[in-house]
């Protein structure tokens, strides 16, 4: 495949799941393999849970961390780093929760489902910086209350301001790619569609088809790290 010039675009979008996470070794949610079959989402990842429990999902998100912390950043993410610093218009909008974007540096990251390194008071309404130990350095809040892993739980609704900001930077983009996500759940199943209506040439890499691979203008059948290096070719 000749290496995608990816110089002449001005806005580049990487929309990035479960599978760019899953070739680092972070266990994927759903499907075969994933934690919702051995775990009731019920039990561990909704409010109710928490404040029915709060030491017992703070437990249970404490040995994501230290699952998460046992897996590095593949070439893939490097990859994308090395396209951020060279093109200043490059964003990275994610599902994933675990860090591994900016664990390889990459400064311009949007995370739609949160992160499993912040915590968050809902008395105060305060977020906190909590990072890269399994851990966590406090499960309260200095006025008193359980803080809660600042991520998107099962029953939560999304966070209006950061949809708005990724609705706002896939309209202006005109490169697209999406790595490594069905893109089924919305509002996320929405951004190929933004993305496609907007001009942008879109482009798929996932392992198998998906629902939307219709949309897009190229389509790449391999894992994160290699379609983007056979997209790119970049070397190291």
């Amino acid at each position: 495949m000749k290496s995608f010039n990816y110089k002449e675009y001005r806005r580049i979008i990487f929309f990035t799941g479960a599978g760019m996470s899953a070739e680092s070794g972070i266990p994927t949610y759903r499907g075969k393999g994933g934690i919702w079959n051995e775990y009731n989402w019920e039990d561990f990842a909704c409010q109710s849970a928490f404040d029915l429990n709060p030491e017992k999902v703070l437990e249970f998100h404490e040995l994501r961390r230290i699952e998460a912390l046992k897996c590095s950043p593949h070439p893939g993410y490097h990859l994308i780093r090395k396209i951020e610093k060279e093109k200043s218009n490059t964003y990275i909008i994610t599902q994933n929760i675990d860090g591994m974007h900016q664990r390889a540096d990459s400064k311009n990251v949007l995370e739609l489902h949160g992160s499993l390194w912040r915590m968050r008071c809902q008395n105060e309404s305060l977020i906190l910086e909590d990072k890269l130990t399994g851990s966590y350095s406090k499960k309260k809040c200095q006025c008193g209350f359980w803080l809660r892993p600042d991520i998107i739980w099962f029953q939560d609704m999304l966070n209006d301001n950061i949809v708005s900001l990724a609705n706002n930077l896939i309209n202006k983009s005109d490169l697209f790619i999406s790595i490594g996500t069905s893109a089924v759940v919305w509002p996320a199943a929405g951004f190929p569609k933004l993305a496609k209506k907007s001009g942008a040439f879109c482009i798929e890499i996932n392992p198998e088809e998906t629902d939307l691979s219709y949309i897009y203008n190229k389509t790449i059948r391999m894992r994160a790290s290699e379609g983007l290096n056979t997209l790119f070719s970049l070397g190291s």
